[in-house]
């Protein structure tokens, strides 16, 4: 459906070019995503004619009313693209609900199972066969959004997203999903950030695996796996070639992965924002280098925080110190050591017992790198590593438990592991917030910072201690899951929405702070609470 040629001329509107900058500088939308997410009244080169006619006219100085009209005029809004969408699989009672022992808790899981329609998306007909004249990137099924302004897909999103409708036994719309996905990997060789070409050249953390991992667990489809196997170690491959780096530790070298990007330019759906933030910049390599790292800050999915701010080797700055490529991250690490290991089971499974050992070989090596160059006795928590300045990044943040989740540690160490993780999060206060567990300690200002607390890492965090088996951590986990149910139900209470992030240190108050506003919907919430209700308050 798509190919190179069609998204060159589409990219010359919603990627780069002085059409979009034109556009985006004269900040006639209060929100940059706005205006690239747009459908086009005519093919992209009759737009693109236009517009040069329009700079002519002008003397390449357009008025902010002129260029206004000139979207009005050439451009309709996002929601043309999208037809009305009932999946075929919702309905009105599935098992789990009967399960919930508290009767509001049961109600408040009614309305997230609910939600899941509001939140259903499938390209239109017409947007199908006109898709030269849109920003999306075509799936052959339906789509499950994230809500608000983000109107599409989303990578990493779509894994809880996908944990929420397996528990609403909505199992044709997640295996929807995980062959847009796939057809995806066949087409580009990853998965992009999200379904707009202007988000191609960046990811999101490698969550495809796990996402089929949790489908596999339910329906247990050997067929289909032996089908999809190729592309699952085809999207694997994509980190393993384009974002490993070597590390040396005394006289031993170690491969581990860093988040990246490889497009050119200010994010088109930042647009403005970006070149604002290079006003003080100077040289192209600076600014260059800049565009890519922040590029590198979405891939990892928290766009953005202090943890990608380098300066001086400390997490001290703003977004004009933000050096990602020069992080190797706990999380991006250890949950690529996951899908190593899940590789080498799928393999097992379908007896293709030489790409297992092949697999097995990757987690073996990864694991021994992770607990050389990411695991610190001393602190008793996994680090983030600074390539610039050789140092470890002794700061709190929430992605640092995130081997505790993936199981990214020596069974060997096992027990002694998790105490030490234990302890670190008590060191830090981590109980002693009443809305959940704040992703940061450091109040930047930024969505990814104090005091915001984040449905994912609540996850990763809640069920990596549960995972454990370590009776404290179990106690810990079911306190942390009282927690962000709580402040999840209240805030619905009063709003009857669901936020994207919420603030740690206040029950019931969504996030706030980064470039945009709060948004409601919204998909990896759902899915996560549902998760929780299912596993903690449910009588299996």
């Amino acid at each position: 459906m798509d190919n190179s040629d069609v998204i060159s001329k589409r990219g010359d509107v919603f990627c780069k070019g002085p059409l979009l900058h034109t556009v985006q500088m004269s900040k006639i939308f209060e929100d940059s995503k706005t205006f690239v997410d747009m459908k086009m009244r005519h093919p992209p080169q009759k737009i693109l004619d236009k517009f040069e006619n329009l700079m002519l006219k002008t003397l390449s100085s357009p008025t902010d009313q002129q260029v206004k009209q000139f979207v009005v005029d050439n451009f309709e809004k996002s929601e043309v693209e999208f037809a009305n969408w009932h999946p075929k699989d919702w309905k009105e009672n599935p098992g789990f609900l009967k399960n919930i022992n508290n009767n509001e808790y049961r109600e408040f899981a009614c309305a997230l199972h609910e939600l899941w329609k509001d939140l259903g998306r499938k390209i239109s007909k017409k947007a199908e066969e006109e898709i030269d004249c849109s920003s999306l990137i075509w799936v052959p099924n339906p789509i499950i959004v994230p809500g608000g302004r983000f109107r599409e897909f989303y990578y990493w999103d779509t894994y809880w997203i996908i944990r929420g409708l397996l528990i609403s036994e909505m199992f044709e719309t997640t295996k929807g999903m995980l062959n847009n996905f796939l057809h995806i990997v066949d087409q580009y060789g990853y998965i992009p950030n999200g379904g707009r070409i202007y988000y191609l050249g960046r990811s999101q953390p490698p969550t495809l695996i796990p996402s089929f991992k949790v489908y596999m667990d339910v329906v247990n489809d050997l067929d289909y796996l032996r089908q999809s196997i190729n592309l699952l170690e085809k999207e694997f491959d994509f980190w393993m070639t384009k974002r490993t780096k070597l590390i040396k530790l005394g006289d031993k070298e170690y491969t581990l992965a860093t988040y990246g990007n490889c497009s050119q330019g200010p994010r088109p759906e930042s647009y403005a924002e970006d070149v604002g933030s290079i006003s003080t910049l100077e040289g192209d390599e600076a600014k260059s280098s800049f565009y890519s790292e922040i590029k590198a800050a979405c891939e990892s999915g928290m766009d953005f925080t202090s943890r990608w701010f380098v300066s001086n080797g400390t997490n001290k700055g703003s977004l004009r110190n933000i050096k990602t490529t020069s992080i190797i991250p706990v999380d991006l690490n250890a949950i690529l050591y996951s899908n190593a290991v899940t590789l080498y089971e799928f393999n097992k499974q379908l007896q293709n017992f030489e790409r297992a050992d092949y697999y097995r070989g990757i987690s073996e090596r990864w694991l021994e790198a992770v607990e050389a160059v990411l695991w610190h006795e001393d602190v008793g928590v996994w680090l983030d590593f600074d390539l610039e300045n050789g140092v470890r990044r002794d700061y709190f943040y929430a992605s640092n438990l995130t081997p505790l989740w993936a199981g990214c540690y020596s069974r060997d160490a096992d027990s002694k592991v998790v105490e030490m993780a234990l302890n670190y999060l008590h060191r830090n206060d981590i109980l002693n917030y009443p809305g959940g567990v704040p992703q940061s300690l450091e109040p930047t200002g930024e969505q990814w910072d104090f005091p915001n607390a984040w449905p994912p890492s609540q996850h990763i965090l809640i069920f990596g201690l549960r995972r454990t088996q370590n009776p404290r951590a179990q106690t810990m986990a079911e306190e942390l899951a009282k927690k962000w149910l709580n402040t999840n139900y209240q805030a619905y209470l009063k709003t009857h929405h669901m936020a994207e992030k919420y603030d740690a240190s206040l029950v019931g108050h969504s996030g706030g702070g980064g470039e945009y506003r709060v948004q409601f919907g919204f998909g990896w919430t759902n899915g996560v609470v549902l998760d929780i209700l299912v596993n903690f308050f449910s009588d299996m």
